[in-house]
């Protein structure tokens, strides 16, 4: 491939060396550079890969993309120079894999919270309406039914275009895809085209990456000014930031809401622990999730669906078939009729509608026992939140380690330990040990009580001083379960 065939749409501020010349492939880590590769300089929040650049070279690049020159420039070598070495990636992604979101409609789909389940259902109900459909998700990357394993919710930008590719390549009709903050403001979304966009809420997370909760809600609304004239933007107006979502956007704009008149409105109007009653645009669901924030989460899926052009009534049908995403208010009950939920929930807001949903649909004949963690090298400040929620709203709370990464896991705990109210004091307890504390859970729970492990959901790993240990909530909590009914 020729090198300035793959630099369009890229802002070039300065050439040294012929962009006339042939080029391998393209790549941000200087280890995996190979004869004739580009190598683009990335400054990220570890590492600046302009400190790279002469290990690059030393490995066969011919090309160098670069917010800066170099003081020794190599005469051979060509240096693009370009304001953002960020946006620059993802737009000679794009080019060098051919373009590929434009061959199949590709929906996006940010937020605080519900990102992981929209996107995975909306996978599950093209798939079943007889589509070939793809998935990029925190959870996994499917291309129609290849899996591959997910390291990040949004991938990089060449990550994101390879497999765009090759779904591409196999027929893929449909992809879903969630858009973090993170990817959003790092660039690896731009050059791709969107058929849409989904707004699902905004509460506090990512603080540790965004300085303030302002800049955090406006690289969301980025991601939707961005949008071209011929996608939709899909807002959930409850929200008190939906309608900022929508202000400048180009895209047509649409909205959803339980609470508000919006252009799909839902009713609940049963919710149980087998599932939810709704009444979507005047018509009657029954459909197997539970939980206020599954009603949302539903009525986003039904709005993309029916804007992708499927017929509503064969939304609705679809929509009562879908099973519940790996990790995601996922449970059991055991033999002694107590029940086990286990929720990604990491986020105040995230726990606190879980925790309602639960509250709502108990009898209060029971316990609810709550095991939560925070992660550790993220946003300290929801910590003493999250367990003052987890204390307020149920009968005993159980505060222990969730991936403590670089940190102590008890300087964690202690942060969360200050959020607990004093008249919470005698029903908190706190176990570093993760096992252990969902051990003393099933040990302290009694016929009919349920117990709810967040903060993990899907992740079948702790981490701890950078070594990923084999630990899965629901795996460990059948164990131990069953092991009392013994």
């Amino acid at each position: 491939m020729i090198l300035k065939e793959i630099l369009y749409k890229v802002a070039i501020e300065a050439v040294k060396g012929s962009t006339d010349i042939a080029v391998n492939k393209i790549e941000f880590d200087s280890r995996k550079i190979t004869e004739n590769d580009v190598f683009v300089a990335i400054r990220g929040s570890v590492s600046n890969g302009h400190e790279f650049i002469e290990k690059a070279l030393s490995l066969g690049a011919t090309a160098i993309v670069c917010d800066t020159f170099p003081e020794i420039i190599i005469h051979g070598i060509t240096y693009i120079q370009v304001k953002d070495t960020n946006n620059a990636l993802a737009f000679l992604a794009t080019n060098y894999f051919g373009n590929p979101s434009h061959n199949l409609k590709l929906v996006g789909i940010t937020g605080t919270n519900g990102k992981t389940t929209i996107a995975s259902l909306l996978y599950q109900l093209f798939k079943k309406a007889g589509f070939k459909v793809g998935l990029l998700s925190t959870v996994k990357i499917l291309v129609d039914d290849k899996e591959y394993k997910a390291t990040h919710t949004t991938p990089d930008s060449l990550t994101i275009n390879q497999y765009l590719k090759e779904m591409s390549d196999v027929g893929v009709e449909y992809c879903f895809m969630e858009v973090s903050s993170h990817g959003i403001h790092q660039k690896r979304t731009e050059g791709l085209h969107f058929e849409g966009g989904v707004f699902t809420n905004l509460s506090h997370d990512h603080l540790d990456y965004h300085a303030t909760f302002a800049e955090y809600r406006d690289v969301k609304k980025s991601f939707f000014d961005n949008l071209p004239k011929s996608a939709f933007a899909l807002s959930n107006i409850d929200d008190k930031n939906g309608l900022v979502m929508l202000q400048n956007t180009p895209a047509r704009k649409l909205t959803y809401a339980l609470k508000l008149y919006a252009d799909y409105k839902a009713q609940i109007l049963e919710n149980q622990l087998s599932g939810l009653l709704l009444k979507i645009n005047d018509n009657e669901v029954w459909v197997r999730l539970i939980g206020t924030f599954n009603a949302y989460n539903l009525l986003a899926i039904y709005g993309v669906a029916v804007e992708l052009g499927l017929e509503h009534f064969e939304v609705l049908r679809l929509l009562s078939e879908l099973e519940s995403v790996s990790g995601r208010f996922q449970f059991i009950i055991s033999n002694q009729n107590i029940t086990a939920i286990v929720d990604y929930a990491h986020t105040p807001d995230a726990l606190e509608n879980v925790l309602k949903t639960i509250n709502d649909i108990r009898t209060k004949n029971e316990q609810l026992i709550t095991v939560l963690g925070c992660g550790g090298d993220r946003d300290k400040t929801k910590r003493p939140i999250m367990a003052n929620i987890a204390s307020e709203l149920s009968d005993k709370a159980i505060i222990t380690s969730d991936n403590p990464r670089t940190e102590n896991p008890e300087d964690i705990i202690a942060q969360m330990e200050k959020g607990v109210e004093p008249q919470n004091f005698k029903k908190t307890i706190s176990i570093t040990d993760r096992k252990q504390a969902i051990k003393t859970a099933c040990q302290l729970a009694q016929p009919n009580d349920i117990i709810l492990i967040a903060g993990k959901g899907h992740e079948t790993y702790q981490e701890i001083q950078g070594v990923r240990h084999d630990f899965d909530d629901m795996k460990i909590v059948k164990e131990l379960l069953n092991q009392l009914n013994k």
